[in-house]
């Protein structure tokens, strides 16, 4: 027996994962314990339909997928197979599907999975059961297919079972045992199990475990229906399984299975049908199983309509069995994977469907055993990702039920979220929406876009309008917007931002371990860094301004941030760290005549010679006490000011009437993100993520490995001379043809990258999109296309930045 003494809370088809993939990691002290038998627990994995489609918007979803569809068609169970692959269907029955399904297509080609895109007659061709007058085309992979998921968690559990992992069905977890902050083992009703890990995969119950160890999971079971014909007699005498594609039917919310004569029909257009953990009943009480609700026929009433529209052959079979099956949903559609900010060695492998159970298996497996995964970018998944405010359970049960929804809806990227809004307001607000505010959320903040009182701006301005697509959430007061910044001055709401605080004797040596750059200089100094996961991947971006000799401001991108700075503070109590986001406020001034609007509110010094750029003071603005940062993420003069909360509304003001004698604007995030593009800043999590280095990010400027240790270090001293990829500026010269991000990029007929962010640039006048590239073609001039819906769009490698290349208006 090797490694800690590891329980694993679920045996279902991502604790059978985790179980095989950590103990072929060399952890074979590992105990799987579940209240049902095995290997049909009752949960979810039980009655699971099997569907695996690999498309998603999210390349690490796709990619857990990926790894699910390879590792299953490697399984079997005494000869039967663990993965049916008949390849997965998607079909348009309106144009806006169609529209739809070329996105779909550019998505799974990005993430580098084969698909094609199917005529009306060539849908038919692959599942004759369609009605060829419904259907205008469809999107194929033909890697999808069916997971026998109870087979599944068998063949893991014979391979796990082989190494030495013990598997103890019919064992209820009462309790998480715990010493000071750490776990120490699980209680069951059949006695206590030592543990130095615990690890909870128990899906629909997790909430109930989580809350065992004090830890609140925003995961919601909700009741979805699954039925089943009779016989089809169009479906005579098939013996096999599964010979025609998994069948999704996304514009009414269905999708169809084989079943030999059969078939399986899955629904999601019914009312959404939440259940608490805590009702969820045990496998003795339930009947057939704990995961199966009554089906409620009045539900399924349009779904069985549309299917005898949809595929006329089932008009001569009738549904002859139906559940209602819990699943998973979580506030964003992505899983919950991670361990407890209080409990140290508590784990969970959470609000995971079988689509992607292996590959959550891996990436777990990996992070537990080598500290960091190295298969999968898991920044979306980190269950330690939420603002407070996203684990309160009103905001929970209403996101959750709106996602199962939403869940086959056509959403635009920038779709406005639902209830609960708004949540987080900033003390500009009101001023906000006098002007006309249209907003946008941001972790809970009401974020402008762009602002209706600018209407004006726009006449006598050139403004392309882009596509109906890009033109969704979008007016042309963002490119006035933008345009006015570069002439005069703009005031932007920065509070969404996140901030955090760093104190105490112990301060400067801390962040120093952290971060890429050296940060513990002069009181005054501001510096951008890298935060890296031991691995060298890029965790975060980040400014450190140093407001003290044991006190730092530090600019985060997220709770991910707080989350990594509290997993490393040291055990003496020296270093302290609080979220000070929620109690102050940020206002950004910039612009060519941001000197005149702020040094005639104030008696410092604000010349260049008095406030160096990435330089930080105390200011008094009026009578407002700032906090005052040379800093721009758009690329011209000025200056991040903060202030308490409570002095937010006067500091606006103030600002406002200096400004506006001088044709100053205040500004929203559509002219922002124009703004950075044009000056090659990235963003975190959208460009850059975990699965990237500094040098191939193009932010290796932020890394000196000539100053003393840092997490990262000595893998990114392996790194240097193996970039093989970068994050590549493309301008494109046709107006209309802006990209939103996520497209595949060609180089001829050959998909070699994908887009990440993507804007027009209102003072370059051209589009402008980043996109991570082979280093061969990555290189300035060469022309490549990107795959938008239907279209090629042509695009150019340009050098960077496409705006004021010699710093000139920020130094100025």
């Amino acid at each position: 027996m090797a490694g800690p003494r590891v329980v694993i809370i679920g045996a279902g088809v991502v604790g059978a994962a985790l179980a095989d993939e950590i103990s072929a990691r060399g952890w074979t002290e590992v105990t799987v314990v579940d209240q049902g038998p095995l290997p049909a627990t009752g949960g979810s994995t039980s009655h699971a339909p099997g569907l695996v489609f690999q498309t998603n918007s999210s390349k690490t979803m796709t990619e857990l997928a990926r790894y699910t569809v390879e590792k299953f068609c490697s399984l079997d169970v005494d000869g039967k197979p663990c993965f049916l692959q008949v390849g997965g269907l998607e079909v348009a029955t309106t144009p806006e599907r169609l529209t739809e399904l070329h996105r779909r297509h550019g998505w799974v080609t990005a993430w580098g999975i084969e698909a094609r895109l199917l005529t009306a007659e060539e849908c038919v061709e692959q599942h004759p059961l369609v009605d060829p007058d419904r259907v205008l085309g469809g999107l194929l992979v033909p890697t999808d297919g069916l997971a026998k998921a109870v087979l599944a968690v068998e063949a893991q559990i014979r391979r796990a079972t082989e190494r030495g992992v013990r598997f103890l069905a019919r064992h209820e977890v009462l309790d998480i045992l715990r010493t000071d902050g750490q776990v120490t083992g699980v209680r069951t009703d059949q006695g206590d199990l030592e543990a130095d890990i615990v690890v909870c995969c128990a899906g629909i119950w997790g909430p109930r475990i989580a809350r065992m160890a004090g830890m609140n999971l925003p995961l919601t079971p909700l009741a979805h229906q699954l039925a089943w014909t009779g016989p089809i007699p169009a479906l005579a005498g098939q013996t096999e399984e599964a010979v025609r594609p998994i069948l999704r039917h996304q514009d009414a919310d269905l999708y169809y299975r084989d079943r030999f004569d059969g078939i399986g029909i899955g629904y999601y257009g019914h009312r959404p049908m939440p259940i608490s953990a805590d009702d969820i009943r045990s496998f003795d009480d339930a009947q057939p199983m704990p995961s199966v609700l009554k089906f409620t026929e009045d539900d399924f009433a349009d779904a069985w309509t549309e299917t005898q529209s949809l595929l006329p052959a089932t008009k001569e079979a009738k549904v002859e069995e139906g559940i209602n099956g819990l699943f998973s949903f979580t506030t964003d559609n992505f899983p919950l994977l991670g361990e407890s900010p209080d409990v140290k060695g508590f784990w969970v492998a959470e609000a995971v469907w079988v689509t992607h159970s292996a590959g959550v298996g891996r990436a777990m497996a990996e992070w537990l055993v080598d500290g960091h995964c190295s298969s999968f970018d898991l920044h979306e998944c980190d269950v330690n990702r939420f603002e407070p405010h996203q684990l309160t359970p009103e905001y929970v049960l209403a996101r959750d039920c709106r996602n199962f929804v939403e869940v086959y809806d056509i959403l635009h990227p920038l779709q406005p979220s639902g209830e609960p809004r708004p949540i987080r307001k900033s003390p500009f607000h009101a001023r906000q929406e006098e002007h006309g505010a249209f907003f946008l959320e941001a972790n809970g903040w009401e974020r402008p876009q762009w602002y209706e009182a600018n209407a004006s701006l726009v006449e006598g301005r050139s403004i392309p309008t882009p596509n109906d697509w890009a033109a969704q959430f979008w007016s042309p007061i963002v490119g006035a917007e933008a345009q006015a910044t570069r002439e005069t001055v703009a005031m932007y709401d920065m509070t969404a931002l996140k901030r955090l605080e760093v104190t105490g004797p112990g301060a400067a040596d801390f962040l120093e371990r952290l971060t890429t750059s050296k940060v513990a200089k002069s009181v005054g100094s501001v510096t951008y860094t890298l935060l890296l996961d031991h691995d060298g991947g890029i965790r975060s971006d980040i400014t450190v301004a140093r407001l003290g000799r044991d006190l730092f401001q530090v600019g985060a991108n997220g709770n991910l941030d707080l989350d990594w700075f509290g997993r490393h503070l040291p055990a003496d109590g020296t270093v302290q760290v609080r979220d000070i986001t929620p109690g102050t406020c940020c206002v950004g001034l910039w612009g060519p005549l941001a000197r005149k609007v702020i040094q005639a509110l104030t008696d410092e010094d604000f010349t260049n010679d008095g406030l160096k750029y990435f330089r930080a003071k105390r200011a008094h603005i009026g009578s407002v006490p700032v906090t005052a940062m040379r800093l721009s993420y758009v690329g011209e003069l000025g200056w991040e000011l903060y202030t308490t909360a409570d002095l937010g509304q006067k500091l606006w003001d103030t600002l406002w009437a200096a400004a506006r004698p001088l044709g100053g604007i205040i500004a929203g995030r559509g002219a922002f993100n124009s703004l950075r593009l044009e000056k090659g800043y990235r963003s975190f999590g959208t460009d850059m993520t975990y699965e990237h280095d500094p040098y191939e990010a193009g932010v290796g400027f932020a890394v000196k490995l000539d100053k003393g240790d840092f997490i990262g270090k000595a893998a990114l001293e392996r790194r240097t001379e193996d970039v093989r990829r970068r994050l590549t500026c493309l301008t494109i010269d046709d107006p209309r043809s802006v990209v939103m991000g996520k497209e595949p990029v060609y180089d001829g007929d050959r998909a070699v990258g994908y887009v990440t962010s993507a804007a027009y640039g209102y003072t370059i006048g051209k589009g402008i999109a980043y996109a991570w590239l082979p280093t061969e073609v990555a290189v300035p001039g060469t022309t490549v296309h990107i795959g938008y819906f239907d279209q090629r769009v042509e695009a150019v490698v340009a050098e960077e930045p496409l705006f004021d290349p010699s710093m000139s208006r920020l130094r100025g």
